[in-house]
């Protein structure tokens, strides 16, 4: 087949017209290509209100397709040859790995190690994605929060009850793989080629539950409810782990993909000596603005049945060496109370998968290197973490609703009394407030530098209206458990891994890093 790429075609048009570019640019007829697909989509609205789709597509010739190659001049048309992902199988016989964590890195990982035949056991201290939907509902609508099962810890990990976005900055031939078993498993196709896939929390709770039902089916096994209490080692190796229920499991390979909120987990590892060092991590809250008005900012009119959601990525580097950005952006979504710890608020962003929601909303964080962690120690983040929920907490009331303030009060130094234009989405609900009498100045300082500066790259970011609602801790791990070139701890046998571990931050990153350590594990087993 052959790569044709830079086909532009206008938002609204059908995608069935790309084969008459296609056979334009290669000076073909269009009869000539046999079959074709949609290799790669982008929205281009730099003109806009003129808004078009930039796409690659391959195509299958009635012609020669290597003599055609060879004539065109074109550095757009190319071989089309995708790598695939391929592992080796596991050995006859090889003892079985364990896999602590069910979010997108043990996940994959999982699902890598039973392709391969290795059989592994999945442990998970939360719980199978229906009951955790049901308790997830329950909490959002005033009920009590179940610290073991709740939007950070169950399958699918945190990321199951967010926009779902799959994009990713890092580049690995890793990714595709991930994209056609999302694809494979109940996603859109579209999570292919889009250059922004996103499947949406409505989606995701099914295509996890039939990723698990593929690694049950090679032979995999998978428990819920079942928290490890420690690594059993001996000799400065794993030779087990201790399950909160005091169950053991044998095993001599461990690939460790608690997730970032696992604080009790990264304690009592620490407690047995696992080596781990402060990371670089981010905080802040999360901003909603009317839908209507992204759209309207990023496309220069209303969007219409032609265009999806409008999105965002900000960022602003402060001339006091500060910075700011903008992460998770969900179109049409809503702000989630993603507490998992009693006594703490936590706010994240979700989307369902058509988007269609009033508001739009994003973290707005504040970039936090080391050197500004209160104290100096290994967990000094995870505790200012825990500090912050807890504040809020406390303003709330104690019944989980979240610090909310308009962006005008906030940028004007006065406490908000109500919503203006904007409502709201967080539920269980807001408590109106000055947010700087609340979060660390280091934060809110950057914040109020931030708002305009980014409004000058999207007009209307900091409309007055706009609601900025408290806290957004837990973006990233504040703790990096440290693994060698083998993607093994010093203590061996163990793989740290994902987002949880500090080697990754979204699905799709934590996702290939899941993999990267199951073919780590293969290699070991091989040796």
């Amino acid at each position: 087949m052959i790569l044709v790429r830079d086909l532009k075609i206008p938002a609204g048009t059908p995608m069935e017209q790309l084969p008459a570019l296609a056979a334009k640019k290669l000076r073909i007829s269009p009869q000539a290509i046999a079959s074709w697909k949609l290799v790669k989509r982008s929205l281009d609205a730099r003109k806009k209100p003129d808004i078009f789709y930039v796409c690659a597509i391959a195509v299958a010739l009635s012609v020669d397709e290597d003599r055609l190659l060879q004539r065109s001049k074109d550095k757009n048309v190319l071989r089309y040859a995708p790598d695939r992902y391929q592992l080796p199988p596991a050995p006859p016989d090889a003892p079985r790995p364990v896999v602590v964590g069910f979010g997108p890195a043990g996940m994959f990982a999982a699902l890598a190690l039973a392709e391969a035949g290795a059989r592994p056991i999945i442990v998970e201290r939360g719980q199978d994605a229906q009951t955790r939907q049901a308790a997830v509902d329950r909490f959002r609508a005033g009920g009590a929060l179940d610290p073991e099962n709740n939007v950070q810890f169950g399958e699918g990990g945190a990321g199951t009850f967010s926009d779902g976005k799959l994009n990713t900055g890092t580049h690995d031939r890793r990714i595709r793989f991930v994209l056609e078993q999302f694809a494979a498993h109940g996603a859109p196709e579209s999570v292919c080629y889009d250059a922004k896939p996103h499947v949406g929390t409505d989606v995701l709770v099914g295509v996890v539950q039939s990723i698990r039902q593929r690694i049950l089916a090679l032979g995999g096994e998978v428990r819920f409810g079942c928290r490890m209490e420690r690594l059993i080692l001996r000799e400065g190796a794993v030779a087990g782990i201790e399950l909160a229920s005091g169950e053991n499991i044998d095993c001599e390979r461990v690939i460790l993909a608690i997730g970032h909120s696992a604080r009790d987990t990264f304690e009592a590892l620490h407690t047995q000596g696992l080596p781990m060092e402060p990371k670089p991590f981010s905080m802040g809250v999360r901003i909603e603005h009317r839908q209507r008005d992204i759209d309207r900012a990023q496309f220069g009119r209303d969007r219409g049945e032609a265009l999806p959601a409008a999105d965002y990525s900000l960022s602003v580097h402060l001339p006091d060496g500060h910075s700011a950005y903008s992460f998770c952006m969900c179109p049409g979504g809503e702000v989630i109370a993603a507490a998992s710890e009693t006594g703490g608020v936590v706010t994240n962003g979700m989307s369902l998968s058509r988007r269609d929601g009033e508001n739009a909303n994003a973290a707005l964080l504040v970039s936090l290197p080391v050197s500004d962690f209160p104290e100096t120690d290994v967990f000094a983040g995870m505790r200012w973490q825990r500090q912050i929920e807890q504040a809020c907490y406390a303003c709330g009331g104690g019944d989980y609703r979240a610090p909310a303030q308009l962006v005008g009060d906030f940028l004007s130094g006065r406490p908000s009394s109500g919503p203006g234009g904007v409502l709201p989405s967080y539920r269980p609900g807001v408590v109106w407030c000055d947010l700087h009498e609340l979060l660390p100045a280091r934060i809110t300082g950057v914040l109020a530098q931030a708002l305009p500066a980014l409004a000058q790259k999207l007009p209307g970011f900091d409309a007055p209206d706009a609601v900025l609602t408290a806290p957004e801790t837990r973006s990233s791990s504040p703790v990096r458990i440290l693994r060698d070139e083998s993607f093994q701890s010093a203590v061996r046998g163990l793989y740290p891994c994902g987002e949880g571990a500090g080697y990754a931050g979204g699905i799709t990153s934590a996702a290939v890093d899941g993999l990267r350590c199951a073919e780590a594990v293969l290699d070991a087993l091989h040796r």
